[in-house]
């Protein structure tokens, strides 16, 4: 059976997915078969835990429906208690909703707002923390796809290295596509979904943690459905049960995911193909006259944005013309200047990256 695509998706996730993935979402599962729980939920469970190298006495991991941001707002409502205090650094859309989460939540937080082009720094934390000293909980976005920017997780990590704070990474668009060293780094709760590095489909996300940290969330959560203790618990005792159905295609296709980016070699190597997307990008955009919105040494290599080239460039026209040559791309996400961005990541190779520059470059002419 050839499941062709209508275009490759140049986005940070949902993303071009492999044939056979989408493949995998073919047959019915059900939701109480051992087949289903102890033969694809708990294998994925644990080859989260073998991809990031922990010992799983000293961490877990649950699974959560929903999009990436329920997994944050779950992490975020079962972490951090009403005699906490949260601080939030953020430097684009997706660090600035976990402020919004907190408000939903009345908790008590600091946001620290940077410029959109502004790397969340070791000094930053630095500073924020001594003019805060009360901070019990700490959460950050690793990969910002609002720009492409790639923050330093590894500076802040020092700074609140023996301070007893909570440190929640969303690693929304990075875990699986970069390597994230999460026990050296010290982060309690690192936050994905399926749908980005790991190459599957929308429909669940994921978080890794630190067992005791997530077993003291117990009692905490303000939601029913978001309350990552009694999911992880039933979880557990379920042998890979969840406690309301589960998107049974979209964790199958997860499950062939994973297979093949093992088969690919594993994060390193994949790290290695979405740098060299990004590499001949932005090398082949430059030579047809576009800028980037980021310097090279703040940029990662997820998703990149670029800077309009003219006053009079209509993105519209743009994107309907390569959408109509097989390639979707995202508009701009910042305030203060006009872009729009190319996805690296996805079942997306060079040879697929050299194809859409031939066709801006015949669109462009």
């Amino acid at each position: 059976m050839n499941l062709k695509r209508n275009y490759l998706l140049l986005t940070p996730g949902p993303l071009s997915t492999s044939e056979t993935v989408r493949e995998a979402m073919l047959q019915d599962w059900c939701t109480w078969d051992r087949d289903y729980n102890e033969g694809v939920v708990t294998p994925i469970r644990e080859g989260l835990l073998t991809l990031v190298g922990v010992d799983k006495q000293e961490y877990t991991d649950v699974l959560l429906q929903g999009s990436g941001t329920y997994c944050v707002e779950a992490t975020i409502g079962a972490t951090v208690r009403p005699e906490d205090k949260l601080l939030i650094l953020a430097n684009g859309a997706y660090g600035k909703r976990m402020a919004q989460i907190a408000d939903y939540y009345r908790l008590n937080y600091v946001l620290v707002s940077l410029r959109e082009t502004e790397l969340i720094t070791g000094q930053i934390a630095r500073e924020a923390l001594e003019a805060h000293p009360d901070i019990t909980h700490l959460s950050m976005v690793h990969s910002e796809t609002t720009t492409g920017l790639l923050n330093p997780i590894e500076e802040v990590a020092e700074v609140i290295k023996g301070k007893n704070i909570t440190f929640i990474v969303d690693a929304m668009s990075s875990f699986g596509g970069i390597p994230i060293d999460i026990k050296k780094l010290g982060i309690d709760f690192l936050v994905s979904s399926a749908n980005k590095c790991i190459q599957g489909v929308p429909g669940f996300g994921f978080i890794i943690a630190k067992k005791d940290k997530l077993i003291a969330t117990k009692g905490n959560a303000r939601s029913l459905s978001l309350d990552i203790y009694v999911q992880w618990e039933t979880m557990e005792k379920g042998h890979g049960k969840w406690r309301f159905t589960s998107p049974t295609h979209v964790v199958h296709a997860f499950y062939q995911a994973m297979k093949e980016l093992d088969t690919e070699g594993g994060i390193e190597t994949r790290y290695a193909r979405y740098k060299k997307n990004h590499q001949i990008l932005v090398e082949g955009m430059r030579k047809l006259g576009f800028e980037t919105l980021l310097p090279d040494e703040a940029q990662g290599p997820i998703i990149t944005s670029f800077l309009y080239p003219t006053a009079d460039f209509d993105f519209a026209d743009f994107y309907a013309r390569l959408k109509a040559k097989g390639f979707v791309i995202y508009p701009g996400k910042i305030s203060d200047a006009d872009t729009f961005r190319i996805g690296n990541i996805g079942d997306i190779f060079p040879a697929d990256m050299e194809a859409l520059l031939q066709a801006i470059k015949e669109i462009r002419q």
